[in-house]
């Protein structure tokens, strides 16, 4: 390993530099953002608040899942979601990953104004892997790592791995990591709030404290900074989706953030990038949680049986919207029916005026109908 050739073998470290002017701009707009959301949000009412808190968080543990290339079942999400928000649940069984990646993230945000400590963190990573396993791989839980091999971040075949980054050794954590609990402390009201969660964020992933799970509990923390910033215990927007969406650019800077000399302005812009994104993307998703809300008080009184309630709950539950028309082949494969038994059901629904027929003959389908 060069010498400095991390950001935390600089001279300096983890005393980091940005050019405050070069962040104005975005700032602005990000709260700008934030300003609307929030006022949209105070708005709502309270049953409609929770369908919105569950549509966070479930997209927020997808999400934060996937970037790490873990792929959750979207139904278990909800359900685990909708048991720890007191939602009616799906009834499918329980799956502790999520109800404990879950369960993370509320300690996180509805527990922002406690203390940040080092139990704290280790009862996070802990949760994330109760058996003790990261995949095949035993891993130290509930604790920092202890390892002397060298943590690295690598990708590529056997024998032809590129090192992307390499963390301060394990003998150097306690330090590292006391450090960082105390400028957690200090900083809160100091700094600017999104910057703040920002440099949160950047110092624990260069740290790498844990065995496993830094990632993830990167971007828990970035959530509660966020908390502490806005003062909301519910999240209205997740973080985790919109760098989902940039996660190649999002390790792009990373990487070269932590080869740098502890300039952290191009980092800090990505970042507010990346929050405007997200508080643009949320509006979105306050609009179809407002329209399911809206169709379940229309149809209050319209009795249906366990299969149409699955399928239109199909429909509505589809990010950006069920991908065109339902037909009598997509109903019956959805609810495990006979095109002939789906043919009826439809048909009923479309009497009982909760979907609208479109078309004729062969290309038939149907639409909800929203008041």
């Amino acid at each position: 390993m060069k010498s400095n050739q991390y950001v935390w073998q600089q001279p300096d470290w983890p005393q980091l530099t940005w050019n405050a002017e070069a962040l104005l701009s975005s700032l602005g707009v990000c709260r700008q953002l934030q300003g609307g959301l929030l006022h949209a949000v105070g708005s709502i009412g309270f049953d409609l608040e929770n369908q919105v808190q569950a549509a966070f968080f479930t997209e927020e543990i997808l999400k934060t899942s996937a970037i790490e290339g873990e792929s959750l079942d979207v139904r278990s999400v909800r359900s685990s979601v909708a048991r720890k928000l007191d939602l009616p649940a799906a009834g499918l069984p329980v799956d502790r990953r999520i109800d404990d990646l879950m369960a993370v993230l509320l300690d996180a945000t509805r527990n922002h104004t406690e203390p940040l400590t080092p139990t704290r963190l280790w009862g996070w990573q802990a949760s994330l892997f109760p058996t003790g396993y990261s995949g095949l791989h035993k891993i130290q839980v509930g604790s920092w790592r202890k390892s002397a091999e060298a943590m690295q971040v690598v990708s590529g075949p056997l024998g032809k791995e590129v090192i992307h980054y390499e963390a301060p050794p394990a003998d150097r954590i306690d330090s590292e990591m006391n450090r960082y609990l105390l400028w957690w402390k200090d900083s809160q009201g100091a700094l600017e709030g999104i910057v703040r969660a920002a440099i949160a964020h950047f110092l624990f992933v260069a740290i790498h404290p844990f065995d496993d799970g830094n990632g993830r509990i990167a971007r828990a923390l970035t959530d509660m900074a966020l908390a502490q910033d806005d003062g909301q215990r519910i999240r209205y927007y997740s973080l985790s989706a919109q760098i989902m969406a940039d996660r190649d650019d999002y390790y792009r800077i990373l990487e070269k953030t932590s080869k740098g000399n502890g300039n952290v302005t191009e980092w800090l812009l990505w970042f507010l990038n990346c929050f405007k994104g997200a508080v643009e993307h949320s509006a979105s998703v306050l609009d179809e949680v407002a329209l399911k809300v809206r169709f379940w008080q229309q149809h209050l009184q319209t009795t249906l049986t366990e299969r149409q309630l699955k399928v239109i709950n199909r429909i509505l539950d589809e990010p950006g919207g069920f991908e065109g028309n339902l037909t009598t082949r997509k109903y019956a494969s959805i609810a495990k029916v006979s095109p002939a038994t789906a043919y009826r059901e439809l048909d009923q629904l479309h009497q009982l005026g909760v979907l609208k027929r479109i078309g004729k003959g062969r290309s038939v389908g149907y639409e909800l109908i929203y008041s």
